[in-house]
């Protein structure tokens, strides 16, 4: 009798590993998602892409083409800022990022993952409406920029390594006597030509939050450690492409200009890059006070 019920269980438990396996699979995120891939024409595709996002329901907001063979498209939409709203910093995820870039003789047609970002921006919904309308208008191949993923409990209180930031330790760049001062100063302040350049500018409504989108481009004479593109060079080296990490944003919320710090952004984005190594954290070690500086330089007079 005993051994029948042994049987019994042994049985019943491997019934149920797949899918516990499969359970388990699905709570790994991945900051990136592969919409499509294959030949095609840029420029065209860029325009199909930004159609489909209309189509869809979003707002594109802005471009960017941090170097040659890709474009990044940045989008938004009404539910996204609603969401955006119910948290500190929620801002920071009111622009979600698409991108076209040509690998070879193939194109490669990517996005911010909005389930991961929610969860490592510690929104309060995990954005999986906003997930299966990318899904339905641009194509889901594959999550791709981390090997095993991370967890939803590992996304929302993320850091790469002990003594790195957290979300909410960001740069402190500007502080203003009230959120419309800050406003008019960051742009006014965002047209000197200093390699920050302005992107795009969106609204949270019924809220003091704006963030605006800004290149950053060092020049001949510049720090490269504020350089989107050799940034990029450094951690940008596998086969599908993460070009969509950029445009930086600034936040202004109130009267104060704040910024995601180097080391939580792009960690969180690149969340197997190794610290030591050819293409690592370690190449750009200079980078987190670089682009502080230049961000500081950039909203400041």
């Amino acid at each position: 009798m005993f051994n029948y019920l042994k049987q019994g269980l042994l049985i019943a438990v491997c019934a149920l590993l797949p899918f516990a396996a499969s359970v388990q699979a699905a709570d790994k995120f991945k900051p990136f998602v592969l919409a499509e891939r294959g030949p095609g024409d840029m420029e065209e595709k860029v325009a199909e892409v930004k159609e489909s996002l209309r189509d869809a329901g979003f707002e594109v907001v802005g471009d960017y083409v941090p170097f040659e063979d890709s474009h990044v498209i940045i989008f938004t939409s009404d539910a996204i800022k609603s969401v955006a709203a119910l948290t500190e910093y929620g801002g920071f995820a009111m622009a979600q990022r698409a991108a076209v870039v040509k690998v070879g003789n193939e194109l490669q047609v990517s996005y911010v993952n909005p389930v991961y970002m929610a969860h490592a921006y510690r929104l309060r919904s995990d954005f999986s409406n906003t997930s299966e309308a990318l899904a339905q208008a641009l194509g889901r191949i594959q999550e791709f920029g981390s090997e095993d993923g991370l967890s939803e409990r590992k996304l929302r209180k993320y850091h790469y390594t002990f003594g790195m930031e957290y979300f909410p330790d960001v740069y402190e760049l500007a502080e203003h006597s009230s959120h419309r001062a800050a406003v008019a100063a960051v742009e006014k302040n965002l047209q000197k030509d200093d390699g920050v350049e302005p992107l795009y500018r969106i609204d949270m409504p019924g809220k003091d939050v704006t963030i605006i989108g800004v290149s950053m481009a060092a020049g001949e004479d510049g720090d490269k450690y504020m350089d989107d593109a050799f940034q990029m060079s450094v951690v940008d080296f596998g086969e599908l492409k993460n070009s969509a990490y950029l445009p930086y944003e600034i936040m202004i919320t109130g009267n104060k200009v704040v910024a995601l710090h180097m080391r939580f952004r792009m960690a969180v984005h690149f969340p197997d890059l190794k610290m030591m190594g050819s293409n690592s954290f370690m190449k750009l070690m200079p980078s987190p006070a670089a682009i502080e500086k230049a961000l500081k330089d950039a909203v400041n007079e």
